[in-house]
């Protein structure tokens, strides 16, 4: 790019870079921002429809879910990936509401659209939508209700609305109920506080059986199975012992050669590396253990000692499970058996290996601070499904515990947003009331998909939630099966506040920084210099 001065050409920019101004740029990036929001809109809602996502190496992912279906796509425009990272940040902060966040995104960059289009200048807009924004967190802090971390009834509703209209709805019900005994077992009080960390469920999956015989292990599931068959399937009352280091003889960091002559050296040498084993064995037995976890792998002979005294023994044993059981069975890991002590021992009301998987439970923790989710479906595409479900299910049950608050579904806020916004706009006047009315206006496009998305007409819909509003009904929702206009609580459909207001936040922070670029200068590689960025 280039500046004529005096007649001279005078380069200030780098060849290869190409610049958008003013209402070029704006519309770029309100187009970007618009596109995002169109390619997972339609997924919003329980009847909202699946996208099939098939890689370049002919992996595919079918799922509705916002922050998989965005993560997945490859997004070329600098626009678009900012309204990307909306989504990425709900997922991090709240776990759900990815798509109810793009699309409010959306919504407010077609709104900007018609107010540059009317003459409103981008500072009056971002005006409006900031002071919007902040009345709009402060208006759904009012619409919360408070929940105790022992009502498992209305966490229940909570995992429900989270795992809805993800292709799992036969196991809806007991899959929820999962989840929130999940959550509830690893949750801790600090200061008057809860806290849950969503790494403390793990979540297994098995292929084989249906979804009906997913389960929840108060401990751990290993995808291992016992090193002899000597040793006992079950162990009742068990005695964990949680080793680091390999359970046979290390091999030296020099090269040395052993020179036997004769056949009592050669015996003697061998019953010398069979005592060494024997007291690695005799460590596990003296120390009360009657099941192993090896970080690392146990040799032939302290597995034959081991099973010789009815001890259940798993080797290879990955780091990040080893740490994952011993936070449940409250035991200590340590590098050798020799180190071992009763104190050490973690302790489980039963370990046994499944007949038919090739995996191992160790269940009946007093009390874990880890617990375990076994998945099971017909197909990988069915599990991944799950996982997805599982994983949105347990952090917005979180949510809902560490705030203590909760709020109606079903486009419930966004309609009472709407209509408040739009009263608090008349009280600002001046052009930023304008902008204001703009920003109401984009939260009606959250009723408005989902009535599109359950094959009602959108126009009826809205006016029925509005009135229903108006008549002080601050909860009404759609029932996007049978299209009524009902009650959300006594519906059973809520959302943690949390989601709603990183939702609010993520979306309008974005809106605004977008509405106020009105110059992009891109530098292009040398091999794609003068084409302009897109969407791929």
């Amino acid at each position: 790019m280039s500046q004529q001065l005096g007649g001279q050409p005078i380069i200030i920019l780098r060849q290869g870079t190409t610049r958008n101004r003013g209402e070029e740029a704006q519309h770029s990036n309100i187009m970007a921002a618009k596109a995002i929001a169109n390619a997972v809109r339609t997924t919003l809602g329980p009847r909202g429809m699946d996208k099939m996502l098939v890689s370049s190496t002919g992996d595919i992912v079918i799922t509705n879910d916002g922050a998989t279906i965005l993560s997945e796509i490859s997004v070329q425009h600098p626009g678009a990936k900012m309204v990307v990272e909306v989504a990425m940040t709900q997922d991090d902060e709240v776990g759900d509401g990815t798509t109810t966040a793009v699309v409010i995104a959306g919504a407010l960059m077609d709104q900007a659209e018609k107010l540059l289009a009317m003459g409103l200048h981008p500072t009056v807009i971002s005006e409006g939508y900031r002071m919007g924004m902040e009345k709009a967190l402060n208006i759904t802090e009012s619409l919360s209700f408070k929940v105790d971390p022992a009502d498992k009834k209305t966490l229940k509703k909570i995992a429900g609305t989270a795992i809805t209209g993800k292709s799992i709805e036969l196991i809806r019900e007991k899959l929820g109920g999962i989840i929130v005994e999940a959550v509830v077992a690893i949750t801790e009080k600090t200061g008057g506080k809860y806290s849950a960390n969503e790494d403390d469920v793990l979540i297994k999956k098995q292929k084989g059986r249906s979804m009906d015989d997913s389960e929840l292990v108060r401990g751990v599931i290993l995808d291992k199975k016992r090193v002899s068959e000597d040793m006992p399937k079950k162990i009742a009352g068990a005695k964990v012992a949680l080793i680091a280091m390999p359970m046979e003889i290390a091999k030296t960091q020099v090269k040395a050669k052993i020179k036997i002559t004769s056949a009592e050296q050669m015996a003697a040498f061998s019953q010398q590396e069979r005592d060494t084993l024997k007291k690695l064995a005799d460590a596990i037995i003296n120390a009360g253990a009657n099941v192993v976890l090896c970080q690392k792998g146990i040799a032939d002979p302290v597995q034959f000692f081991l099973a010789k005294h009815g001890i259940f023994a798993i080797e290879d044993v990955p780091e990040k499970d080893l740490k994952y059981a011993a936070r449940a069975l409250s035991g200590n890991i340590v590098n050798k058996p020799e180190d071992l002590t009763a104190k050490d021992l973690g302790h489980a009301e039963v370990v046994e290996e499944d007949n038919d998987m090739e995996i191992t439970r160790i269940s009946g923790c007093k009390n874990p601070k880890t617990v375990s989710i076994l998945l099971r479906g017909t197909s990988d595409y069915l599990l991944d499904e799950l996982e997805r479900a599982v994983v949105d299910g347990t952090r917005v049950v979180m949510d809902a515990i560490e705030d203590g608050t909760y709020v109606a579904g079903g486009g419930a806020v966004e309609t009472e947003l709407f209509m408040k916004l739009r009263d608090y706009a008349g009280t600002v006047g001046g052009r930023v009331q304008i902008a204001i009315e703009g920003y109401a206006t984009a939260f009606e496009t959250i009723p408005r998909t989902l009535a599109e998305n359950s094959g009602f007409n959108t126009i009826d819909k809205l006016v029925a939630l509005k009135n229903a509003h108006a008549k002080g009904k601050k909860t009404a929702g759609l029932n996007v099966y049978t299209g009524e206009i009902i009650d959300m609580l006594d519906e059973g459909v809520l959302e943690p506040l949390r989601s709603k207001r990183q939702s609010i936040k993520s979306a309008s922070e974005t809106s605004i920084m977008l509405v106020r670029i009105d110059d992009m200068m891109i530098t292009q590689s040398k091999n794609s210099a003068g084409s302009m960025p897109g969407m791929g």
